[in-house]
């Protein structure tokens, strides 16, 4: 069994976020976002909120950082990563992704996105796979590859029990 540092004595538990893979034409719909001091790709994705399914966080966090309403449409997978510890010796953040394919339905190119959001953009593949120094961490290469790879199951796989 290997030994966990906690932080600060508190409980531990990772960070749950969501993500959506939305393929249109063979592009993928990405973010670009600031973080960390930098301008960075990902899919819409975001944390999930108390009271809310996976399913609806991946809806809500798709309209709110590109604008996009989507269907999900399958479960691609589910991830867990930690993010590199800080210099100084703070640990980094552990992540639990839920990741989901989805298909767009509209676009409201009005609508503000949210903070840290620059805009909302269609990535070929190989285009998206080309700025891997860009990406917001390895999960964003990883969740394009398993759905271009047909990495599909069913919704109904997930439960929320009320």
């Amino acid at each position: 069994m290997r030994a966990v540092t906690y932080r600060q004595g508190r409980f531990w538990q990772p960070d749950v976020t969501v993500a959506t893979v939305v393929v249109d034409g063979g592009r993928v719909l990405c973010v670009e976002e600031h973080s960390g001091g930098r301008l960075v790709l990902n899919q819409p994705a975001g944390h999930l909120e108390p009271d809310e399914d996976l399913v609806e966080a991946a809806v809500r966090e798709t309209l709110e950082e590109s604008g996009w309403s989507v269907e999900p449409t399958a479960f691609i997978g589910a991830y867990q990563w930690t993010s590199p510890g800080q210099p100084g010796g703070k640990p980094g953040r552990h992540y639990l992704r839920f990741a989901f394919a989805a298909r767009p339905l509209s676009h409201d190119p009005a609508r503000t996105l949210d903070q840290g959001i620059v805009r909302a953009l269609w990535l070929t593949p190989a285009e998206l796979q080309a700025q891997a120094d860009r990406h917001r961490s390895p999960l964003v290469w990883q969740v394009v590859a398993d759905h271009l790879a047909g990495s599909r199951q069913p919704l109904s796989l997930l439960r929320s029990v009320r």
